[in-house]
């Protein structure tokens, strides 16, 4: 008799944890919980300046991803679907996408091995390097004139790494936004500020004084990021990514934010 009753309570846990187990299942397929919510969540920058950037006058965010999120959100799931922005940071972008805040990441995040082990990108959808910001009277031409000079970067990035690989004897000064950084470049706190092209080139636009030299020096494209295990959001978004670029919805989105921008040249994603 208590076998038979332990066996039954051992089927009864054994079915709960089954059904749970599906349930759990089909809950982490993000890009079905989207079409039945009709909402996906994009995680965007709100503070640079040509990708994601608070418009003073409407309050909202404006910028290249922004646009291109709206555009693949409507080649993936048509009109009925609506795009909402959630504003993430450099540190906290990766960790809003793990707890589950953001459906995706769009926010000029460069792909490399050590994110890869966190979370599953896209194919490259702009084609960003590090480059330098001085002041027009700088000395500096290139990066290896970084050495033994102030640095300015932003925490959570990638340039840190770079301007290690480069210029080794470099003095690396941490900042918490693009906002902060620039402006301890303004007060002469660094000698130059080292970030990705894009976000550089939007400083650039709405502060003259400053210049880029030296070219990129790394080549290092952003990409969007899921969830590990999205399979079918990853694949949705790659397929919308091609047909952006092949009815000419990505280039002009491109054009109209990049175009006007002295010495910025976007290379077509591949």
């Amino acid at each position: 008799m208590r076998k038979k009753l332990f066996f039954a309570t051992f089927l009864t846990i054994l079915l709960a944890f089954t059904l749970t187990a599906c349930s759990q299942k089909k809950k982490q397929n993000v890009y079905q919980t989207v079409k039945e919510t009709k909402t996906i969540n994009w995680g965007v920058k709100a503070d640079t300046p040509l990708f994601g950037a608070i418009n003073i006058k409407t309050g909202q965010i404006n910028g290249f991803e922004i646009d291109l999120a709206k555009a693949l959100t409507k080649k993936m799931f048509g009109k009925k679907v609506k795009a909402n922005f959630v504003t993430t940071t450099a540190n906290t972008k990766i960790q809003l996408l793990k707890n589950k805040n953001i459906d995706v990441v769009i926010a000029a995040m460069t792909i490399t091995p050590e994110r890869e082990k966190q979370v599953d990108f896209s194919k490259p959808y702009f084609p960003a390097g590090q480059s330098i910001m001085v002041n027009d009277h700088s000395k500096i031409k290139n990066v290896k004139d970084l050495n033994n000079k102030k640095v300015l970067i932003v925490k959570g990035t990638t340039s840190a790494d770079a301007v290690k690989k480069f210029a080794p004897k470099a003095e690396i000064l941490q900042f918490d936004d693009y906002g902060q950084a620039f402006a301890a470049l303004k007060a002469g706190q660094g000698d130059a500020f080292v970030t990705d092209n894009g976000i550089l080139a939007g400083i650039l636009r709405d502060n003259p004084g400053y210049k880029l030299v030296g070219g990129n020096f790394t080549d290092q494209p952003y990409g969007i990021a899921v969830n590990e295990g999205q399979t079918e959001m990853h694949q949705q978004i790659n397929s919308a990514l091609t047909q952006l670029e092949k009815d000419g919805t990505y280039n002009r989105l491109v054009n109209k934010w990049f175009g006007k921008i002295p010495g910025l040249k976007v290379k077509e994603i591949k």
